[in-house]
């Protein structure tokens, strides 16, 4: 069974990691390739491989597999099929998913983290060693224990904070839970410049103006930016903002095709490091 852990941080088991390391070996890039496309993902998920660049995005970010390693709301799990495993024997992964025990937790999110849960119970010799806690601001801010999380990682979710105007604390919460020299790795989906507040919540698109300066509000000294998860078909103009594009499509079959030819959104990819 997958480790439930939903009481005092304090309290989880800590496995030291390396947080010196700024890029993946050859053998463990071809390890993660090798995840990517394995058995317990489903052809779905691997189908996002071409968009989501997981192999450039982790060497990216300096993940290694002797980590402890937090991702800040897994959701569906799709970054956890290739995480976990890749973790599993030497380091540490803690999936800080959508709380059941927070009332503010719209019951969506609830049904999204069971049926997560539900997924990694079925598969215990991929997911068993994953540590589940929960982020919910401002009852459940602790993600991991304090000083403890090699690398911390986020991915398209930061406009959900902002729409619940509670950005700044969660940036807050991935801080305490790094080590000194720790890394944040942040994908967002990109707005143009000068895009305002109002448009970037409305239509899902955030600044990297934005989230640099949430992140240095906590902390944070900006690394280093990549292209990795760039899309310059996507010109963010939309009728229903990022999710008009795959893998959301809610034009439904209007003018499917032409989304469907832009691909996932244009994204942004940002390496912090905490002093």
């Amino acid at each position: 069974m997958i480790q439930l852990l939903r009481i005092c941080p304090l309290l989880l088991p800590l496995i030291a990691g390396n947080s010196a390391a700024d890029s993946t070996t050859p053998s463990q890039q071809s390890s993660i390739q090798q995840i990517m496309t394995a058995e317990h993902r489903s052809s779905k998920n691997i189908a996002r491989n071409t968009y989501r660049h997981p192999r450039q995005t982790l060497a990216f970010f300096g993940l290694q597999p002797n980590m402890t390693v937090v991702e800040i709301w897994p959701s569906g799990g799709w970054y956890t099929e290739i995480l976990a495993p890749i973790l599993r024997e030497h380091g540490q992964y803690y999936a800080a998913g959508f709380s059941l025990i927070a009332e503010r937790t719209p019951n969506w999110r609830k049904n999204y983290q069971r049926k997560f849960e539900q997924k990694l119970n079925q598969h215990p010799d991929i997911y068993s060693k994953t540590i589940i806690t929960d982020l919910s601001i401002p009852e459940r801010p602790e993600i991991a224990p304090a000083a403890t999380a090699d690398l911390v990682l986020t991915f398209r979710n930061v406009h959900n904070w902002m729409k619940g105007n509670y950005a700044q604390a969660v940036f807050d919460s991935m801080y305490a839970a790094l080590k000194p020299s720790g890394i944040l790795g942040v994908v967002e989906h990109r707005a143009k410049p000068e895009t305002s507040l109002e448009d970037m919540i409305i239509s899902g698109y955030v600044t990297e103006e934005h989230v640099i300066k949430l992140a240095q509000a906590a902390g944070f000294k900006l690394l280093d930016k990549s292209e990795i998860n760039a899309n310059t078909k996507d010109d963010k103009q939309h009728p229903k903002g990022v999710w008009t594009l795959p893998p959301s499509l809610r034009l439904g079959e209007n003018n499917q095709d032409k989304y469907l030819a832009i691909g996932e959104s244009d994204r942004m990819t940002l390496k912090f490091i905490k002093p």
